[in-house]
C-alpha cells in the first residue's frame, strides 16, 4: 500500500469519525490520534490561535510547548506565511523550537475558517526528510474536514 493510499483509507475513517460532531476540540483529539497511530509519527497535535499566539490542543505523542509566537519556530512561521511548511531537516530550520531533541523533520498545515487560520495542525518524525508532498496534500485536504 502506498502513502497515498493509506492517506486516502485515513482520510475516510477521519471524515466517518468526525461526521456530525460540532465540538471542534473532540473532532482535533480524535484526528490527532487516528494520524497518530496510522503513521506512527513521533508528535501530532493541534495548536490553537489564542490571545495573539499558538496554544496547545488536542495531541498525541510526548511533553509538548505549551505557545509559540507568531513567526516563531516552524509552527508560528506557518501562521505568518498562511502556508504549509515541509521541513526535511529542523536543525537547518532558522528559529526552530525543540520542543523535543527527538525531532527530526516537520510539516505544519495552517486551518481556515472563512479565510482565517484559526490553528495548525503540527507533525513531527524522529527521521529526517519523513514529509513529502503527498503528506502535503493529504494533510491539507485533513484539515479541511475539521
Amino acid at each position: 500500500m502506498t502513502k497515498s493510499d493509506k492517506y486516502q483509507e485515513l482520510y475516510k475513517t477521519i471524515e466517518s469519525v468526525i461526521s456530525g460532531e460540532s465540538d471542534q476540540i473532540a473532532n482535533m483529539a480524535n484526528t490527532a490520534a487516528l494520524l497518530h497511530e496510522a503513521f506512527g509519527f513521533w508528535w501530532t497535535g493541534f495548536y490553537i490561535i489564542q490571545d495573539e499566539q499558538l496554544v496547545l490542543g488536542p495531541f498525541q505523542g510526548p511533553v509538548a510547548c505549551t505557545r509559540i509566537g507568531f513567526g516563531k519556530g516552524v509552527c508560528g512561521s506557518s501562521w505568518e506565511r498562511r502556508e504549509t511548511i515541509v521541513v526535511p531537516d529542523v536543525h537547518k530550520f532558522p528559529g526552530h523550537i525543540a520542543c523535543s531533541s527527538l525531532s527530526q523533520s516537520e510539516i505544519v498545515v495552517p486551518m481556515f475558517h472563512n479565510g482565517e487560520i484559526y490553528a495548525v495542525l503540527d507533525i513531527d518524525s524522529k527521521d529526517l526528510a519523513t514529509f513529502d508532498e503527498v503528506d502535503k496534500e493529504w494533510l491539507e485536504k485533513i484539515v479541511r474536514l475539521l
